[in-house]
């Protein structure tokens, strides 16, 4: 990566809030500015200020081209990921743009960062230094290899490749690269705590039956929409051994900017929990947040938050009193079956809300255009079936 001149380095400070495609179309007024490092910097710098923001608000910080960006660790996902981890030494295997290694190295005495691309690794020797990480160590090498010859770290982090040669995304970890699965022991043999970033369409029950050394799983949401799944791998014997009933699943549910929503099981205790079904709509409803749905915690919320399930299937709950629910909660206003009478005065003088789909034959598309309402407003609408086999409609207000 050249240098940037100190007249680019100006006109990026002066320009940052401008629309880097009009800039690109301004290159031939400004022949001593290098445009293609003013969109690439400026560009990132945007991304920057919503997903990295202490990042943005750092002077001398450099950002890489756009696929780099998008890939990276958010600074909301990278906290929580520093909270899982500390001692010594620790070695991202995998670093990118090095978000995750900048926030979890705070942790460590030294750290190793492990990065083939020699751009990225550039880049990342100045933003450490500009953030005063000095004891990050940049290695321009594979991070398997450069597995092989390391001593023994307190923590190894990985986040494996999740697109094929020709750019598509994968989900499963064969398909990832590097193929955690293969390394497993390896990883375990030289890290007392071994932590996968991976993604959050994977199937957490096959991971489980593929990987044997899974001590915890982390599912991170922000904004109800998950965002990372993350394995924690130790060696032991009794881990080795345990079935998948002893894993602990941490759901973690960030709600605008501040993690406020927290929730640990073990798969055995979900299997063992008692649900409460019920036929009867009480006065408030709750929808498990995006991370509780992902880890199939649907008994458990029954017995440790007091509320009565809809339906199996429907993973939407009822009470009486308003708790503090790990998800959404909707104060009730009416409810209605699918007769047209009861359908029309559920919805006079509305037109338009909130559509929630929950074990229900039709999409959100499908009953918006029945309905003939439009997205939005204060309004919303759950459209789901009862226990008894009834399908009905919900509408609520937020609580």
């Amino acid at each position: 990566m050249d240098k940037i001149s100190a007249e680019t380095r100006q006109f990026i400070k002066e320009h940052y809030k401008d629309d880097v495609r009009q800039l690109a179309l301004q290159a031939k007024k400004y022949p001593n500015v290098d445009m293609n490092e003013v969109v690439t910097q400026i560009s990132g710098h945007q991304i920057a200020e919503k997903k990295i923001p202490s990042w943005a608000n750092t002077d001398g910080i450099l950002y890489p081209k756009h696929l780099s960006m998008e890939q990276c660790s958010s600074e909301l996902t990278a906290l929580y990921k520093a909270t899982l981890a500390s001692g010594n030494t620790f070695a991202d295997l995998t670093a990118g743009l090095g978000v995750d290694c900048s926030f979890i190295a705070r942790n460590f005495k030294h750290a190793h960062y492990v990065e083939r691309q020699e751009y990225l690794c550039e880049i990342a020797r100045n933003n450490f230094e500009t953030l005063g990480l000095n004891h990050i160590e940049v290695h321009n090498t594979d991070g398997v290899t450069f597995l092989e010859k390391m001593d023994k770290a307190d923590c190894i982090f990985l986040d494996p490749a999740r697109r094929d040669a020709n750019g598509g995304k994968t989900v499963l970890i064969s398909e990832c690269e590097p193929d955690v699965s293969s390394l497993e022991k390896t990883l375990v043999e030289k890290a007392d705590k071994v932590m996968i970033k991976l993604s959050p369409m994977l199937d957490i029950f096959s991971t489980i039956r593929e990987l044997k050394f899974i001590n915890n799983i982390h599912i991170i949401s922000v904004n109800n929409e998950c965002k990372e799944l993350i394995l924690i791998l130790k060696k032991s014997i009794n881990n080795y051994k345990s079935k998948e009933n002893n894993i602990t699943i941490s759901c973690e549910q960030i709600v605008n900017n501040f993690s406020t929503q927290h929730l640990d099981f073990t798969l055995e205790e979900e299997r063992n929990s008692i649900c409460t079904l019920t036929d009867n709509i009480q006065e408030y409803i709750y929808e498990p947040g995006a991370a509780l749905l992902k880890a199939g915690a649907y008994k458990i919320l029954s017995g440790r938050y007091k509320v009565d399930k809809l339906h199996p299937n429907s993973h939407l709950y009822t009470s009486n009193k308003l708790i503090d629910f790990p998800g959404r909660k909707f104060k009730v206003i009416a409810t209605s079956s699918f007769n047209k009478k009861e359908i029309k005065s559920l919805l006079e003088n509305v037109d338009k809300a909130n559509l929630t789909v929950r074990n229900f034959p039709s999409t959100v598309a499908e009953l918006r255009k029945k309905l003939k309402l439009k997205e939005g407003g204060e309004t919303y609408i759950f459209a789901t079936t009862l226990n008894n086999g009834e399908k009905v409609l919900i509408k609520c207000q937020k609580a």
